[in-house]
């Protein structure tokens, strides 16, 4: 796999980024998203950075999609780095009052502090961070109890920054999703465009299945048996055609089309219907 960095940095991310930095002095508590699938590529060093010195929570979402064994292993791995961190499966309706408990618990001292001073306690003042498509506003409507943050299957939809009240307890700013200036190792961008967290057009398709597939072959050997009938991962090429010829994707002469065969394995690995896969493993 070639060595070259990879470059996304749209200009609206440069923009959240500063007004992250802005509004960071605001917050009591600051909660970052990374994907179960790439907790490592998912982590943001820039927003590392803009709130090293806040109370943080870290959630690693979309559990429901990832490898379970390996979930445990990187909780294991990430809980003594951070204030607090939660693995959650975004669909539930009981992760609210476990998040709301976290965050209520490293607001404590917060709270204990203004009442000591005679003040009346207030809200809780949260950040929600992260990269795009992490989860962020399929959280925050979790946490609202309603259509709060738009919510699309895309990376970059979220654009501006809103105070969302979740309770009387504490209240949420949500912020677009900001991804690192470049990627020095393109391992990182690539399990970022094949969890759909980058754009797909980043990389070509076939280098984003070319990974996938070594991923699958050392790790997750059968997973294309049961959605496909293929019982050994061989060559990318061969596995392309077999996909292809199973699901009859032909173009308009009537030969196998390669290039919508890419796609759909990609598609329905990003779905989740390859089985629960996870793209990295602790080093």
């Amino acid at each position: 796999m070639p060595s070259n960095n990879v470059h996304w940095f749209p200009g609206h991310m440069k923009k959240a980024l500063n007004e992250v930095e802005e509004r960071i002095k605001l917050v009591d508590v600051v909660i970052e998203l990374f994907d179960a699938r790439a907790p490592l590529a998912s982590q943001n060093p820039y927003l590392e950075n803009i709130v090293a010195n806040k109370k943080k929570l870290v959630v690693l979402t979309k559990a429901d999609l990832a490898d379970p064994e390996q979930t445990k292993v990187w909780e294991n791995e990430l809980k003594n780095k951070f204030d607090s961190l939660l693995v959650m499966n975004l669909t539930e309706n009981k992760i609210t009052d476990a998040l709301t408990k976290a965050v209520l618990a490293l607001g404590k001292e917060k709270r204990e502090r203004d009442m000591r001073r005679g003040m009346k306690p207030q809200p809780l003042k949260t950040m929600i961070v992260g990269i795009p498509n992490v989860g962020k506003s399929s959280l925050i409507n979790k946490l609202a109890k309603r259509k709060a943050a738009g919510v699309q299957n895309k990376p970059g939809f979220t654009r501006g920054e809103q105070w969302i009240r979740v309770n009387q307890d504490f209240i949420l700013l949500d912020t677009p999703g900001i991804l690192p200036m470049n990627y020095d190792d393109q391992s990182k961008a690539t399990n970022l465009a094949l969890i759909g967290c980058v754009k797909e057009d980043i990389l070509p398709n076939h280098i984003l299945l070319e990974s996938l597939l070594k991923t699958l072959k050392n790790n997750y050997p059968s997973s294309l048996e049961e959605r496909y009938g293929i019982k050994e991962i061989t060559t990318y090429e061969e596995v392309v055609k077999q996909v292809a010829d199973r699901r009859k994707l032909l173009d308009s002469n009537g030969e196998l089309d390669l290039l919508r065969s890419e796609a759909l394995i990609l598609k329905e690995f990003k779905d989740g219907k390859l089985g629960r896969i996870t793209l990295e493993k602790v080093r």
